[in-house]
């Protein structure tokens, strides 16, 4: 998915709502919506969103494509699934959530490179591209370094006996990187799956045009 957002021009425009649908995955679903708030209520970190999923999908249908952008709504979905369980209308929120975080990430936003879960997801990627496996002590360095030395000193600092403990338990080994077998062939796969996403967006684009 990497079709661009289109520009808005008007203050309530279907054009930002109509592009979400065609390119947000589970984003065909939202006219399905009728604002019954189940999701909001049903989020357990509905009180911290700036607006929460409900009003977020209003949103779209007025047009306010960087107030969407921006939101941390987007960021804080820790998908529980419990919206999409309990929504009437079957409309698959924490799947629409995540997309447009992918988006803000792709399209530059300010709010999306800094946020927690994207710095997070890069770290969390570096360490399975490179080594196959998820080394814990690799991404929690770099995702805690992501927001400066200073942060990163205080995150470590704060979560140090953790560390110890789960290094007592055998839950964090200690020594190089551990890694998977025929690296190689990993990266074909990924090489594939990129070749494939391009090649449905590129179809979709054209389908959008027609």
């Amino acid at each position: 998915m990497t079709a661009h957002l289109p520009e808005t021009k008007r203050k309530y425009d279907l054009t930002f709502a109509r592009w979400v649908s065609r390119n947000v995955h589970g984003g065909d679903k939202l006219n399905m919506c009728m604002q019954c708030g189940v999701c909001s209520g049903s989020c357990p970190l509905g009180e911290q969103m700036d607006y929460g999923p409900r009003r977020l999908f209003m949103m779209i249908r007025a047009g306010m494509k960087d107030e969407v952008m921006k939101s941390d709504t987007i960021w804080n979905c820790v998908a529980c699934y419990r919206s999409e369980v309990r929504c009437p209308r079957g409309v698959p929120v924490t799947h629409i959530l995540d997309s447009l975080s992918v988006v803000a990430v792709r399209e530059g936003y300010a709010e999306a490179k800094n946020a927690e879960t994207t710095r997070f997801a890069k770290a969390f990627w570096w360490s399975a591209k490179k080594f196959g496996l998820t080394d814990e002590r690799l991404v929690t360095a770099l995702y805690y370094f992501s927001g400066g030395i200073g942060e990163g000193i205080r995150k470590g600092m704060a979560n140090q006996k953790i560390a110890l403990r789960m290094i007592g338990k055998k839950r964090m080994h200690v020594g190089m990187p551990r890694k998977i077998k025929r690296r190689g062939e990993l990266k074909k796969i990924l090489a594939k799956a990129v070749e494939i996403e391009n090649r449905n967006d590129a179809a979709a684009g054209e389908e959008v045009k027609s």
